[in-house]
């Protein structure tokens, strides 16, 4: 028994600190709040949790035997640690392709873009290069208005309504942040005229807007949207700067 504890117990150790590694390094560039709330990204990390440091651990204890020859006892914990590696590959993956590039404001909200959801374009064109998400490219705030000619508008409206690309996927379109302050200060609205959220859901806002010294009635706030329950960014009208990103739920 021993002995199987032993493996056991490396086993868990190599695997957790493997898996901590990977998480630790795309939180620290793209997933940071309110990254991993918005992207949906926790079944993913659960799959890999459940892999990688509950069930490899688990049958090495079972397999590892004092008693079975080494050649052996390599081979079976070779086969488990091949499917480790196959579930981590698979999950950074999807994190990867799933991780924040963008928060964005468009139109009456906030979004969070996640990097499958940009279309790939030449960095070197657009009306704004430097914004065109590269593989590197660590999340930032910007603003994505719809284009000013009618007919490219009201493709994307229509491409949007349809389940389709909207503007915040494409780059193409993006601006900087600051030149979209202006729209953004006439966007702000108090909680109760908020669309995005349900009677409930104000409700529970407005409790932890005043806990947390903000007015409930002033119109500071705007919707921060994904995958999941939009969360509410609140907003200083003066200097419009982010001060606060509330739960909903």
């Amino acid at each position: 028994m021993r002995f199987r504890l032993k493996a056991f117990g490396l086993h868990l150790l190599g695997s957790a600190s493997a898996l901590t590694l990977v998480l630790g390094v795309l939180y620290l560039g793209w997933y940071r709040w309110p990254g991993w709330y918005l992207s949906g990204v926790a079944h993913v990390i659960l799959i890999m949790v459940g892999v990688d440091v509950v069930l490899g651990p688990l049958l090495t204890m079972i397999v590892a035997n004092s008693s079975k020859p080494l050649r052996e006892l390599r081979r079976d914990i070779g086969i488990i640690v091949t499917v480790q590696l196959i579930a981590l590959g698979y999950g950074t993956t999807a994190l990867w392709d799933g991780r924040p590039l963008y928060y964005a404001f468009s139109a009456d909200c906030l979004e969070i873009v996640q990097a499958s959801e940009v279309k790939e374009t030449n960095t070197g064109t657009g009306p704004a290069p430097d914004l065109a998400p590269h593989w590197y490219s660590l999340p930032r705030w910007i603003w994505a208005p719809l284009p000013q000619d009618a007919e490219a508008a009201q493709k994307i409206v229509v491409s949007a309504l349809q389940g389709g690309a909207d503007v915040t996927g494409m780059p193409q379109y993006y601006k900087p942040w600051n030149q979209g302050l202006g729209d953004l200060k006439r966007t702000l609205k108090k909680v109760d005229d908020i669309r995005y959220f349900s009677s409930r859901q104000k409700q529970v806002l407005k409790q932890r807007l005043q806990a947390s010294g903000f007015s409930p009635e002033a119109p500071n706030g705007i919707a921060l949207m994904g995958r999941g329950p939009s969360l509410l960014a609140v907003i200083d009208p003066a200097s419009l700067e982010i001060q606060a990103i509330i739960n909903s739920t």
